[in-house]
């Protein structure tokens, strides 16, 4: 069944839920945007790819990550070595935490040349920290070069991003094109509104393709069950006690508790 939620369901922002549920809207948005655009774009699933030392920043900015890859040297040397370097001092290697963000993009059939970006934010791209650092300095690049940039923000956790100007708002969607100069679209998303349905930009005069955010989330919703497995927590951030008192009444009757 869908979502009981009529926009998005908080229950998805818990930890053990939003890694799996980030990787498989952005296909499902792909799955939509593509006969929208061809033949003459094509629509591909790329990641960043962000190397943390664990320890030197706070450890939320894993938080969502049930899966993260953790990578460190071993603390001993395989049994079949029989000869090991003879250095003056051993130093031990930073434990590494090796995260990889889908995002989509959107380019010219002839030249390659990307159009427009579609983010669905994470929560690294918004907590303090390296993260966010690094997401607000592409952001920027990819105004640099003018592309169209549709950036999808479904999490209530860390500080949101800019426009500081943003009205208040749980969940949001920026859509800036370059020919709009200072300017970008933005939808203001409250927890009981429905969630959008939203242009996204192609080249020059070219009409836009449109995402109903809310048919997407319904799907994979529905594809996942996970009204199998996610009303066992509870919303992560907490919800106000009228909120969840809301919450609860949506809560499908026979779902695991």
């Amino acid at each position: 069944m869908s979502s009981p939620f009529p926009g998005m369901n908080p229950y998805l922002e818990q930890v053990d839920a939003w890694h799996d549920f980030h990787q498989k809207i952005i296909p499902a948005i792909a799955e939509r945007l593509v006969p929208q655009v061809r033949p003459d774009y094509i629509v591909r699933i790329d990641e960043h790819v962000h190397v943390h030392e664990v320890g030197n920043e706070p450890k939320t900015h894993l938080w969502g990550r049930p899966d993260v890859l953790i990578a460190q040297a071993d603390e001993k040397a395989p049994e079949h070595v029989v000869a090991v370097l003879e250095a003056p001092v051993r130093v031990r290697m930073p434990v590494l935490d090796i995260e990889r963000l889908a995002y989509l993009k959107i380019q010219d059939r002839l030249g390659r040349q990307v159009i427009t970006v579609i983010e669905v934010l994470s929560p690294s791209n918004k907590l303090s920290g390296s993260g966010r650092e690094k997401y607000l300095s592409k952001r920027e690049e990819l105004f640099e070069a003018q592309t169209n940039l549709v950036e999808i923000d479904l999490l209530r956790g860390g500080p949101p991003l800019p426009p500081e100007d943003r009205p208040v708002c749980d969940y949001s969607v920026l859509v800036y094109r370059p020919q709009d100069g200072l300017h970008a679209g933005f939808w203001p998303i409250r927890l009981r509104d429905r969630l959008p349905r939203v242009p996204v930009p192609l080249k020059g005069p070219r009409a836009p393709a449109w995402i109903d955010l809310q048919e997407v989330l319904d799907d994979v919703y529905d594809a996942s069950a996970y009204e199998d497995s996610i009303y066992q927590g509870t919303p992560d951030p907490p919800l106000s006690a009228a909120d969840q008192a809301w919450a609860a009444t949506l809560v499908p009757p026979g779902a695991p508790r």
